[in-house]
Parts: structure tokens; C-alpha cells; sequence
């Protein structure tokens, strides 16, 4: 027997609770593993509350991501007693996730933990952190560079954007934060190494076509009117990453910023991502993430706790990450 976060639907309601299950209960997979923490991310809040059709059948346990002790494993990269992660691979969706004290999945889907992390680090990370990562690789790739000008981030005191604005900091970054909350989270922004925080409200509503050029790089986690505008501001030659649709998934923007400045979009997807490229982010987090910083980014909860949790993470009244120990009080 074990705990978890179930989501079930019926033809009246819509309703997510912590029940108990049995191991016979798990869905198909070749590892078996015990989960130690989990996370709450915009996605798992829009799946636990139903605000959004992110689950694609039920009953269904949420939670995108997970670090775990394998407990059984017929796959041949991973053996009992081995520490893995997982991020993605549409777990929580489409099979059960992390929210919960056991999970059954496909080997493929897993990565060894690096060192450099201990299981609660690892998940203080996590999917936004993971995916913080992929969005500045995407803009090196571009070639962006801490010479090419500021980078800004929006959504900045969230998951990503605290890790993204973190990141770029310890790289040498200017980093450029924009919150909704600014008088709320200037200083916890300023502290993780933004050299400056805007007001959402600058890049909010109908913009032009182009602004005045502000910044090299993007990394935007909102969408919608905050990317068009975004984008709209970015530099000649420079590069959008998006990641994220917390602000909406429409994009009322002209092509002027693509045609005229050569301005380019990048689309950054981590539940689909190649292995490759995960293996690359979580060691390039191990190498170029200020750990100091993380303590200031996290808190942690309980199982119970995580349905009023993620009310409030769409509420816009949450900092930061939030981990859960799934076998805590």
C-alpha cells in the first residue's frame, strides 16, 4: 500500500484527493521505483485543479516529475538501489507521475541523478529548473552571449524563471526580470542576481509591431500579449525563447520583429526533449547553477498539502518551487 494524489472525473465532477493504492494498481513499465520527492508545477497545478484539460484519461495521479530509488528494474541501465530522475515523457498526463510514494514507468524515460545532487536538490530543480537550463542553451545555440546584450526573463519570481534568472547570473548574464509582483519579489529577484526588475504591466496589453530595441535574448514563460511585446523588443539578430503559456497560449504579434530584425523565436519543449540534450541540461545545471541560491527558490510540502497548493500557485502566490516529500507529513 501506498499514498498518492488522485485525480478522477465523472459525468458531475471533477475532484482530486490523497488516497491510498497497491502496487498492483501502477500502470506498465519496466522500472519500479520509490518516490522520494516530487514538485508542483504549473502544469501539475492546472492538472490538480482541472483549470486546464491536461489530463488525458483517469484516474490519474499528477506530477510531472520525480526523483527515485529504483526498487525493481528490468531495464538493463538501471539497477535496485539506484538513485534516477524523471521530467516529462508525458507522466502525469498520460501515465501516472511522481505525486505519489511509487511509480512503475518506461527505463527510457529516466536519468541517472548527477552527483553533484542530492535527491531533494535535485527536485528543488526540477522540470522548471531543467527547463530554465534547455531555454539558455536554446539562446547559446543562437549564438547569444553575455556580450551580445541583457536577457530577459519573464514570469521571473516562478519556478523557471527564478532557476533562468539564477542561471544567467552565475554565466555572466545581465538579467533582466519582469514580475507581476515586483513590489513583492524585487529584492528575492535582485538576490538571486537580476540586475534589474520591470513591471509585467510594460509588456502587458496591445503593443506595436516594434519597440524600441531592449534586450539580446529572451527566455518567456507567459505567452500571449508578453511575447508578442517581448519580442517586439528584442535586438537585431537576437533570439525569443518560449517555454511557457501562464499569461495564455494565443500570440497577437506581427511579423515584424522576424522580418525586419531578424529577430528569431525558439521553441523550448522538456516533456518530449531527447535524451541527449537532458543528459547535456542536467549536467550543464550541476556545473553552472549557483547551489547557494537555491535555499532562497524552494519550499517544501507534504502530500497533503499539495491541492490547496496548487490554488495558490495559480493564484500567482507562489515564489519560487515548490517540492513535495511524498513521505512526509
Amino acid at each position: 500500500m501506498f499514498n498518492a494524489i488522485v485525480i478522477d472525473k465523472s459525468a458531475q465532477q471533477y475532484h482530486c484527493q490523497l488516497t491510498t493504492l497497491t502496487e498492483s494498481e501502477l500502470p506498465q513499465g519496466d522500472v519500479l521505483v520509490e518516490v522520494l520527492y516530487s514538485t508542483i508545477n504549473y502544469k501539475d497545478a492546472l492538472a490538480i485543479t482541472g483549470k486546464s484539460p491536461v489530463v488525458r484519461q483517469f484516474p490519474m495521479i499528477p506530477g510531472i516529475d520525480f526523483v527515485a530509488r529504483v526498487a525493481d528494474s528490468q531495464h538493463p541501465d538501471y539497477q535496485s538501489g539506484q538513485l534516477v530522475i524523471l521530467n516529462g515523457w508525458g507522466v502525469g498526463e498520460k501515465h501516472w507521475g511522481g505525486l505519489a510514494q511509487k511509480a512503475r514507468v518506461n527505463g527510457d524515460w529516466l536519468v541517472p541523478l548527477p552527483q553533484a545532487f542530492s535527491p531533494k536538490t535535485a527536485m528543488a530543480i526540477g522540470t522548471a529548473g531543467y527547463t530554465a537550463m534547455l531555454c539558455v542553451m536554446a539562446l547559446e545555440r543562437h549564438g547569444i552571449t553575455p556580450q551580445s546584450g541583457p536577457v530577459l526573463v519573464t514570469g521571473a519570481a516562478g519556478g523557471v524563471g527564478s532557476i533562468a534568472v539564477t542561471l544567467l547570473a552565475k554565466l555572466g548574464y545581465e538579467a533582466i526580470a519582469l514580475s507581476g509582483r515586483v513590489a513583492q519579489q524585487q529584492d528575492f529577484l535582485l538576490e538571486l542576481g537580476a540586475s534589474e526588475v520591470i513591471p509585467r504591466s510594460e509588456l502587458e496589453g496591445a503593443g506595436k509591431p516594434l519597440a524600441k530595441e531592449r534586450w539580446a535574448g529572451v527566455i518567456d514563460v507567459v505567452g500571449s500579449h508578453v511575447l508578442a511585446n517581448a519580442c517586439a523588443s528584442t535586438q537585431y539578430g537576437g533570439a525569443v525563447a518560449a517555454c511557457g503559456l501562464a499569461g495564455g497560449m494565443d500570440l497577437p504579434a506581427s511579423v515584424a520583429p522576424f522580418i525586419l530584425r531578424g529577430v528569431s523565436l525558439l521553441g523550448v519543449d522538456s516533456v518530449m526533449c531527447p535524451r541527449p540534450l537532458r543528459l547535456e541540461a542536467w549536467q550543464r545545471l550541476a556545473r553552472d547553477l549557483d547551489m547557494t541560491k537555491l535555499e532562497q527558490i524552494y519550499h517544501q510540502i507534504s502530500l497533503a498539502e499539495v491541492p490547496a497548493m496548487a490554488e495558490q500557485l495559480l493564484a500567482g502566490q507562489v515564489r519560487g518551487r515548490v517540492i513535495v516529500d511524498v513521505n512526509g507529513d
